[in-house]
């Protein structure tokens, strides 16, 4: 890295520079400046490599009243103000202050709650089948995924078989 630099001294007197230097094939610019033990260096940027910050927003778009009064309806029946309540508690924190003031006060840490067990175990399997099974209902089609299966393993078997009675046939007519 090769650096050419016009020295200055900013208000404070501590001593700044701007470098021009080549980095990755290109030349760029630079502010050094000292820091405790160290020399910063800043990147620059030369004109061309500054985009307008314009160009980033998005196009204005007109906003009625009736729409900004909808918004906030919207947003006022969303928001939740009764926050309150036992499944709104944070029991994590509540636990750590628990442990915290025991180590306080030297006493033995609180026993850990055993975790609740879950009140229904779901077969996913069983439900899946079951809402496809629901579904093919509505649309009229008649559930019967088995006897397909079963169709379609026999047409994949039959080729196979005709396949191996030709090999016979020719090996027949080879050795004769």
């Amino acid at each position: 890295m090769e650096a050419h630099a016009v020295t200055e001294t900013n208000r404070s007197g501590t001593p700044t520079a701007i470098a021009k230097y080549a980095w990755s094939g290109r030349e760029r610019l630079g502010l050094l400046r000292v820091r405790g033990d160290a020399i910063v260096l800043h990147a620059m940027r030369w004109p061309d490599e500054i985009r307008d910050p314009a160009e980033l927003l998005p196009p204005r778009v007109e906003v009625s009243e009736e729409e900004i009064e909808g918004a906030i309806a919207l947003l006022e029946t969303m928001t939740r103000e009764d926050l309150e309540g036992p499944e709104f508690r944070d029991a994590y924190t509540e636990a750590m202050a628990q442990i915290i003031e025991a180590k306080r006060q030297d006493r033995e840490l609180p026993e850990a709650p055993e975790p609740e067990e879950p009140s229904q175990v779901l077969d996913l399997m069983a439900a899946l089948n079951e809402s496809v099974a629901k579904a093919k209902a509505a649309r009229g089609e008649e559930s019967k995924p088995r006897k397909k299966a079963a169709a379609k393993k026999a047409t994949a078997k039959t080729p196979a078989k005709k396949t191996a009675a030709k090999k016979t046939t020719a090996r027949q007519s080879r050795s004769a």
